[in-house]
């Protein structure tokens, strides 16, 4: 149990997969200029990314491997992703059409955040049991989702600032999303009682 909350700990704050690994950059500069689109986003990349972090590590195990098709992993992956982007995108059209509209072109995106197909292809590469596989998904997602709300609660306080003309708002954001990724490396190494 203590690993496993290691490993959330771990996947939301040290191992960030936005501020350490720095996948899904794309909808993370260009959506965090908004905080309740950014929780959104990262609402709907945290469920993505539970979710086909368990489906593709069910058919990485069940399927590809016991059949030796492990050749086709990337390609199962990048489907499973797919297919649940696209069943997400039926259901905010549906039941939220303001967020729907909020996302533009990023949520088709979400099929293609690297961030998602990275929690699976770590998650293979670690050789990580289910339940490692949901904790892991769980705190990535958590972790994308925490990163993206700060970038953009820093970003509406920046507005009011005077920040040089270089700074373009990417360039500032980029440089902002350095900083996060030093202050939350640096509980690296923290043990409990």
């Amino acid at each position: 149990m203590i690993q496993l909350l290691l490993l959330l700990f771990a996947s939301i704050v040290t191992s960030n997969i936005a501020l350490t690994f720095f996948l899904g950059m794309c909808p993370f500069v260009t959506l965090s200029k908004n905080v309740r689109v950014a929780f959104g986003m990262g609402m709907a990349v945290t469920f993505v990314m539970t979710v086909t972090a368990i489906a593709n590590y069910l058919l990485n195990t069940r399927v590809l491997i016991p059949w030796g098709l492990e050749h086709l992993q990337f390609l199962v992956f990048i489907v499973t992703i797919a297919a649940l982007v696209q069943a997400i995108e039926m259901f905010l059209d549906r039941y939220s059409p303001a967020l729907y509209a909020a996302f533009g072109i990023f949520l088709p995106l979400i099929t293609v955040n690297c961030a998602i197909l990275g929690v699976s292809l770590f998650v293979m590469l670690r050789v990580y049991d289910l339940r490692q596989t949901v904790v892991f998904g769980i705190g990535s997602g958590i972790g994308w989702l925490v990163a993206i709300i700060a970038i953009g609660g820093l970003r509406k306080k920046l507005i009011f600032s005077d920040a040089p003309e270089s700074f373009t708002p990417p360039g500032i954001t980029a440089i902002l999303a350095g900083i996060m990724a030093l202050a939350f490396i640096g509980f690296t190494g923290m043990t409990g009682p």
